[in-house]
């Protein structure tokens, strides 16, 4: 249990939640590969990769220098893409694709933590273009994402403007803290990744969900609660137990195009170089 509801006469808290393995089953980014493909903003060989990056994600995840390099690709993939289109891909699809990989035990505490009257925040590597819709299906009241700049032309220029991940992640979070009240010792944070140690660090109240080894290994040694989720499930399936308000989400971070094939090639190919060496 998370506790009785907030004492509105302290300063406010929140819950900041990575998404990735972590509120859904799947990677955000790669389960819109086919989406993608279908709308002309990646090819066939791309989307077959992004099936075998998926898989590499759920075996094991990306550690630092994956990440890393994935934001270099990400720079060039993008580039020339027409942000309006990459949204209305993602709202076309949302539902189908992001719906069923839910999982029921993170709507449960995202409902909790409203109903105790904390605000809940995503936080993602992933970009905004696909975080945002995600955040709004999920209730959550602020999101933040990897964003890029935008030209003139409506297009992605190519260049990152703000990378959410690691340290920057927990950045962020101070930053939230700063401008909304939040106590961050009174606050939540979940994550699966090892690269968000410093976000759950940041917090009163860090829980390890579904941790990658590192991560485990880290939370035995704080004595951080380790939560296992396992039951994906579609929002509508859980009515009325889910009665969270579909509020908009006020946006942290604002635009970009999270391409599936991002993650994907860049994650196939930092594979292969290992394999390799």
């Amino acid at each position: 249990m998370l506790g009785l509801v907030e004492n509105h006469s302290l300063p406010r808290t929140a819950a900041f939640f990575d998404l990735d393995k972590t509120v859904i089953a799947k990677s955000s980014t790669l389960t819109f590969s086919k989406s993608f493909y279908q709308g002309g903003l990646i090819n066939r060989r791309a989307v077959l990769r992004t099936a075998y990056a998926q898989f590499v994600f759920m075996a094991g995840g990306a550690d630092h220098d994956q990440m890393e390099r994935m934001r270099a690709y990400l720079s060039a993939l993008c580039r020339g893409w027409n942000v309006q289109q990459v949204k209305e891909i993602v709202a076309e699809t949302l539902h189908d694709l992001i719906d069923p990989i839910i999982y029921d035990e993170a709507a449960s505490l995202i409902e909790e933590h409203h109903t105790a009257g904390r605000d809940v925040v995503i936080v993602s590597t992933s970009g905004a273009e696909v975080v945002e819709p995600i955040g709004e299906l999920l209730g959550a009241d602020r999101v933040v994402a990897t964003r890029m700049v935008v030209g003139e032309d409506g297009c992605f220029t190519g260049e990152v403007e703000y990378y959410a991940y690691g340290p920057t992640k927990a950045e962020a979070v101070r930053e939230l803290a700063k401008s909304e009240g939040y106590d961050l010792a009174r606050c939540y944070a979940y994550s699966d990744s090892a690269t968000d140690v410093p976000m759950l660090a940041s917090v009163g109240h860090p829980h390890a969900v579904n941790p990658d080894r590192t991560l485990r290994r880290e939370a035995a040694a704080r004595g951080w609660p380790v939560l296992d989720f396992h039951r994906p499930v579609r929002l509508k399936q859980r009515l009325p137990a889910l009665s969270v308000p579909q509020r908009p989400a006020l946006v942290a971070a604002a635009a970009i195009g999270a391409a599936a094939a991002t993650a994907g090639l860049v994650w196939y190919a930092s594979r292969r170089r290992a394999t390799a060496l």
